[in-house]
């Protein structure tokens, strides 16, 4: 075991003990007793807001500001199930193929025009039009057609049964906007937000704070409790850590393993966990040498020592991935074999795929979140023995997106747990995935996931979406050695607040100030 991570893992076992004399409580999205209405909210992102069109959000702070901004027909719940947002019932026909969703009563805009379901209608239709590249687009179901038969009613008719569409409407980029705004096209919402969510836009300074506050007209009178949300740009990790201390923030929408410890030490701060699917992958370009062939690409994922990964790379706060994008948080979860370090086989397969003598490969990771570039070190260590020499290169975040994500054949992405099993398959590893990264192009696959999708026979789905696993899992187009808790930390003033699996889930609406909250004009 090369150094570094030894080092790191003896560093953890020294620190398990008193880990695990810790607890983490979990607010309650649901505090007891009223919740208080009123103050500011500083909430902390390490990266900035480019994207204030919510049909094309993409990372996590665009979808924690649409969010605040915007509707859909459904959200997630504490327990991701979908709940009624604009939508406020659904019914489906016996065979999943037709769904109705009726509309609650009184909707406006921000803008103070009436949201009806020609609205909903322009925007699922905006979301699935191929030019305005949403990623929504291959992850809300199989929509064929959709309509509105009155003002109040949305019909969907679908090309396939899909049971998980009450589901796949919650995705975080699926809001819905006027249709005056998109028949003159999405230039307007660059620059304005027109939703319907609990607050209101105030100023958007892309790379420096972004200041909502309450939408006095939200379809819930009750809610939202606050009377305003500042979302403060930190790329810097220390920083932004150092200003939750401070009180200078309030809630940190994202921690780093290695900035968790610190913080939850911290005087008046809660430290938050709990386990999800939220995962780096290495992303091996299945259409280009040398990852073309799958024995190199079984070769590298035999070099890696999982549980050291968990230990160096999550600080512990993670769990033992096996090349699987769908975790235990899952259902239709599937459990293998562990796939574990073999470094005698790892050589044997580079060897038959022609590289004898080794091979030399330049590994990209952003500098955002850290963890990509910790990833990529361990990785390049951990498979030296086998004869991989792999360069590690790191970028800036936006030149990451720009120059290599969806274009690169070997870069650490970096991705938040999804609604559904169907979600993630479809976002990222079929062959018409949206962000189809790998370009692994499975006809096999593909139809494992589609027949999975087309039923709603729950012992079927069962059974596709588990060889499926096992499919994904013996070709490795990426290498996902970890699945990472989630971590978060707020004031202890902050009320109402809770850690949702799905990550990108914030339900700020429902977070109220206690006593000890500072009072900021």
């Amino acid at each position: 075991m090369n150094t570094l991570v030894a080092a790191n893992r003896r560093d953890f076992l020294g620190a398990a003990a008193s880990l695990a004399a810790l607890s983490f409580p979990m607010s309650s999205a649901f505090a007891a007793g009223p919740q208080k209405r009123g103050g500011t909210l500083r909430v902390s992102i390490n990266q900035a807001v480019n994207k204030l069109n919510p049909l094309v959000a993409r990372v996590t702070p665009e979808y924690l500001v649409a969010e605040l901004l915007y509707s859909g027909l459904t959200r997630i719940g504490p327990t991701m199930a979908p709940e009624a947002d604009l939508a406020q019932s659904w019914t489906s026909s016996p065979d999943l193929t037709q769904w109705t969703f009726k509309l609650r009563p009184g909707l406006v805009f921000h803008d103070g025009s009436a949201c009806t379901s020609a609205d909903v209608v322009a925007s699922i239709q905006a979301i699935l039009d191929a030019k305005t590249a949403s990623p929504g687009r291959q992850n809300i179901g199989p929509i064929a057609s959709v309509s509105a038969p009155d003002k109040s009613t949305v019909a969907f008719v679908l090309s396939s049964p899909y049971a998980d569409l009450p589901v796949s409407l919650a995705f975080p980029s699926a809001k819905i906007v006027p249709a005056s705004v998109l028949q003159k096209g999405l230039d307007r919402l660059n620059r304005e937000a027109i939703g319907t969510g609990p607050f209101k836009l105030v100023t958007f300074e892309p790379e420096r704070i972004v200041v909502v506050a309450r939408n006095e007209a939200y379809y819930d009178k009750a809610r939202p409790y606050l009377d305003r949300i500042e979302v403060r740009v930190y790329p810097d990790a220390t920083a932004e850590g150092s200003a939750l201390i401070a009180g200078d923030t309030d809630l940190m929408a994202l921690v780093q393993p290695a900035e968790f410890a610190r913080l939850k030490a911290a005087s008046g701060v809660n430290a938050l966990k709990l386990p999800s699917g939220v995962f780096c992958n290495i992303n091996l370009g299945c259409n280009q040498k040398p990852f073309n062939d799958v024995r190199v690409r079984k070769a590298l994922a035999l070099t890696v020592d999982r549980p050291a990964m968990v230990d160096f790379v999550a600080e512990g706060y993670g769990t033992v991935a096996n090349d699987n994008p769908v975790s235990a948080s899952y259902p239709f979860y599937k459990e293998l074999p562990p796939r574990k370090r073999d470094i005698a086989q790892a050589k044997k397969l580079l060897a038959e795929a022609g590289h004898d003598k080794g091979l030399t490969v330049t590994l990209i990771a952003s500098d955002n979140p850290s963890i990509r570039t910790q990833m990529a070190v361990a990785l390049r260590e951990m498979a030296k023995p086998a004869g991989f020499n792999i360069n590690v290169q790191t970028m800036p975040h936006a030149t990451y997106l720009e120059q290599v994500w969806k274009k690169g054949n070997f870069y650490v992405g970096f991705y938040n747990m999804q609604p559904t099993v169907d979600s993630i398959f479809s976002l990222l590893y079929t062959s018409n995935a949206s962000w189809n990264e790998t370009h692994w192009n499975n006809a096999i696959f593909d139809k494992l996931v589609a027949d999975a999708r087309a039923t709603a026979d729950t012992k079927k789905r069962t059974e596709l979406y588990a060889e499926a696993q096992r499919l994904m899992t013996d070709e490795v187009p990426s290498i996902i050695p970890v699945y990472f808790d989630l971590l978060r930390v707020k004031r202890s003033y902050v009320e109402g607040y809770q850690v949702n699996p799905r990550g990108l889930v914030y339900r700020l609406d429902y977070v109220s100030l206690g006593d000890g909250a500072p009072k900021r004009a």
